[in-house]
């Protein structure tokens, strides 16, 4: 599987807000505000999982239907993917 750019960068902002997180929990800085911070970096990620799940479901279900297997598995195997990411 390809990633663009796009997924990638977004990992990388994904991965300075988990440094900024570590830096606040090592200086001390209040509960809520760690909270918030690993709520952000959690949506982030999870927004960028669907992004890559829908990016690539067409091109899933067009190769797995060539293959003779059904699209609707495919379909329940992506969105199982999705409750499981969360």
């Amino acid at each position: 599987m390809n990633y663009d750019d796009q997924v990638k960068n977004r990992m990388k902002r994904i991965e300075g807000q988990i440094r900024g997180l570590l830096k606040a929990m090592e200086e001390g800085k209040e509960c809520r505000d760690v909270v918030n911070q690993m709520t952000a970096a959690r949506n982030a990620l999870d927004r960028t999982a669907a992004l890559i799940v829908s990016r690539n479901l067409e091109a899933c279900i067009r190769e797995e239907e060539e293959s003779g297997r059904n699209s609707e598995d495919i379909i329940k195997e992506a969105v199982d993917l999705l409750v499981k990411s969360r």
